[in-house]
């Protein structure tokens, strides 16, 4: 029997939207049978940075004991869901700082052969949503890692019409989650878990046959198998 997929997403947000995406991704992720660890980028903005903007104080208030993201939390899991707010169209520089710590598992091949995908937000529509997605599959391609995107997959993909993964426009806070990008979210961590799945499954199922050849292989002979030789 395979082991449930274990799911890490790291995230970063600042203003609160990429953590209301995160927490439908961990929700959808748990009802599909994953093990789920939620886990956010350290921050890097100063605290005077931070409190001259009522919701990213409150965000950071209220996500205080959510516990930051390390390697370790990388290499535990089979499926890794990025998430980001978009900046001039590329990752954020917490979530990108967070990555770059990642070199040493890469340099040890720990990183190849998961699941990885990406969600994101902006403030306005046509905001560089999904160049930053595509920004963030590029350090997935170095880890050899396994992009899984939601794609159009499912009916209710053609109504928020990003294939590259969660987004959402919230209008500097005007415009909060909303039904269509939960909806989105859910068929997006369904997907990854069960891509995950399958692709844990085969491995296992080869590392059970690799096992059972090697225990043939040093199993006794029998006296008639013996004289054949």
């Amino acid at each position: 029997m395979t082991t449930p997929v274990k799911l890490a997403i790291v995230y970063y947000s600042s203003t609160g939207t990429i953590t209301e995406i995160a927490k439908e991704l961990h929700d959808a992720g748990v009802k599909a049978g994953a093990e789920v660890r939620l886990v956010k980028a350290g921050e890097l903005a100063p605290q005077d940075a931070i409190d001259s903007n009522p919701a990213w104080a409150a965000n950071h208030a209220a996500t205080a004991n959510v516990p930051e993201a390390t390697p370790a939390d990388i290499e535990w899991a089979d499926a890794v869901i990025f998430g980001t707010p978009t900046r001039f169209g590329n990752v954020s520089s917490q979530l990108k700082q967070f990555i770059d710590t990642l070199g040493g598992l890469w340099a040890e091949g720990r990183l190849t052969d998961k699941v990885y995908s990406g969600f994101v937000s902006s403030a306005t529509a046509h905001a560089g949503q999904e160049s930053t997605l595509l920004a963030l599959y590029n350090s997935v391609h170095h880890f050899g890692g396994i992009v899984v995107t939601p794609g159009f997959t499912d009916p209710a993909k053609f109504v928020d019409g990003n294939p590259y993964g969660t987004s959402h426009v919230d209008g500097q806070g005007t415009n909060p989650v909303n039904d269509t990008t939960r909806t989105a979210a859910r068929i997006q961590a369904e997907r990854v878990v069960a891509m995950a799945a399958k692709l844990k499954a085969s491995a296992e199922a080869a590392s059970r046959a690799e096992e059972d050849a090697h225990v043939e292989e040093e199993r006794p002979r029998r006296w008639w198998q013996l004289r054949r030789k």
